[in-house]
């Protein structure tokens, strides 16, 4: 740490504000995000996260080349068919699920370390692993298919803490009131991975071969890694191109009082209405969601008949629907709560399930459908609004607990990724002759989850700060608050007597 880390860093750990929707920064945010660190930090997550998900979804268009017939005509004219890779429709499945049976297994691990070293290390190093590895991945391929499912795994373990170590930063980072565009804007970059990803690898893929797939995303993901570890630390104090007013704003607006021993109330969280109400929706989400990233490719190819450049290409249509749509729910959730339209509770209530309530309505149509053009436009519409629902639930750990966010998002997200193992399996024993019948069951199952998920959401969710969440500090705080409060009105009524008597 440099002298002036530790100068900041001391003059900032006694700040708690409650009052947070009344303080503002002398030079207001503009256009001009270059100006708060805090952005900066935000367009380099965006950045991440759009590693993590091309890193995630090139298999999904890879695999596409890797086992497909080619027709290879010898001198002789004799014509023959050659395959790299003779995985049969439950094989791929397996493939394509691998990668959350590690993701699996470091979620809660993600969000506890996050606490303890930074969200910022816990990111980084996340996805630089994934890169590394994303490298080696035709190396492993061509070994075996256990060598190649083993990368998968390990792939799937260092992103698995992605997820709970960006909330990590966001606790630290973003003011309650820009929370949602803050998170929102970084979150749209996994859409932009997957919108660039897809075409890509396509492309690379039929021009250079599927190996190329993976080398140019590995080393783009380790070109990001070290831009972030040169740029972003874990907090505000501890970042020497953020200024002192920033920092004092960010840490006044988030009552932070710099205490690095937070003990987490296990009780009280696996007992919290409103948080099982995120990890059900959460669970709702990523099932589709899932479902979609792994199998689109294939069923626009086997079912609608697309060759592999448009395949890429149509797949990555929906993501940029939902890449453009997080900026404005983001930001329209943030305008919503600033000129209090709505509640906390009524905009993560509100924007989660009428998403969830549109894509159950447009994943039935694209089933009864199942037709080249109106299926890829039901499909890019279920997918964009999925956009709301991210302002709705993805945020919400950080209303109702934000010391404890990354712990929450760690556990959520743990249940949220069974869809990732799962639906991919089932869509391998379910579709196996690549019949219409056999994709409307998978897209009719989606739908069902997602208004699961809605009503589960809407009875049991809040946007307000849980009692179990509050910190030592604020609960004096609010007590003095409480107390100031009584006071003024005893002396109200006093007056009020005194009036009345004269």
């Amino acid at each position: 740490m440099t002298d002036l880390e530790s100068t900041k860093n001391g003059k900032h750990h006694d700040l708690v504000h409650h009052n947070n929707n009344e303080l503002t920064e002398s030079e207001p945010l503009t256009w001009r995000f270059w100006r708060k660190q805090r952005y900066i930090v935000v367009l380099l997550a965006f950045f991440g996260f759009f590693n993590v998900y091309s890193l995630r979804v090139n298999l999904s268009v890879a695999i596409v080349a890797m086992t497909e017939n080619r027709t290879v005509v010898d001198g002789d004219g004799n014509v023959s068919y050659e395959q790299d890779f003779p995985w049969d429709s439950k094989q791929k499945g397996l493939i394509l699920s691998s990668f959350f049976y590690g993701y699996i297994l470091t979620q809660f691990l993600g969000g506890y370390i996050g606490t303890k070293i930074g969200g910022n290390i816990v990111f980084g190093t996340g996805i630089g692993s994934t890169a590394i590895l994303t490298l080696l991945t035709p190396l492993a391929a061509k070994h075996s298919l256990e060598m190649f499912l083993a990368v998968r795994i390990i792939e799937g373990f260092f992103e698995g803490v992605t997820f709970p170590g960006i909330h990590a930063v966001w606790a630290r980072w973003s003011p309650p009131l820009e929370r949602s565009r803050m998170a929102s804007i970084a979150f749209a970059g996994n859409y932009a991975g997957t919108v660039v990803a897809m075409p890509c690898s396509g492309f690379l893929a039929t021009r250079y071969g599927w190996e190329s797939v993976f080398y140019v995303f590995g080393a783009i993901g380790c070109v990001w890694y070290f831009t972030w570890l040169v740029f972003v630390r874990a907090g505000p104090e501890l970042d020497r191109f953020c200024s002192k007013e920033e920092c004092d704003y960010i840490q006044k607006t988030i009552g932070y009082t710099g205490s690095r021993n937070i003990k987490h109330p296990w009780k009280s969280i696996f007992t919290s209405a409103a948080f099982y109400a995120i990890m059900a929706s959460h669970f709702s989400e990523n099932w589709g969601f899932y479902t979609l990233l792994t199998q689109l490719p294939s069923f626009l190819k086997d079912t609608l008949n697309f060759d592999l450049g448009k395949t890429g290409i149509l797949s990555a249509v929906p993501y940029l629907a939902m890449g453009i749509l997080l900026a404005v729910s983001g930001y329209l959730a943030d305008w919503l709560q600033v000129k209090g339209i709505w509640t906390t509770t009524q905009v993560r209530r509100n924007f989660n399930c009428g998403a969830f309530l549109a894509q159950t309505v447009f994943m039935m149509l694209t089933a009864y459908l199942l037709d080249p053009t109106w299926s890829v436009v039901s499909l890019t519409i279920a997918v964009g609004l999925g956009a709301f629902a991210w302002s709705g639930f993805a945020v919400n750990h950080l209303d109702i607990a934000p010391q404890h966010a990354s712990v929450l998002m760690g556990i959520g997200n743990t249940f949220a990724t069974i869809p990732g193992i799962v639906s991919p399996l089932l869509t391998g024993y379910v579709v196996v002759e690549q019949t219409s019948d056999e994709w409307r069951i998978i897209f009719f199952i989606s739908a069902g989850i997602y208004l699961v998920g809605c009503v589960i959401y809407w009875f049991y969710c809040s946007g307000e700060l849980q009692e179990w969440a509050k910190s030592p500090e604020q609960k004096a705080q609010e007590a003095e608050e409480k107390a100031q409060l009584q006071l003024t009105q005893t002396g109200g009524f006093v007056n009020a007597a005194a009036e009345l008597k004269d």
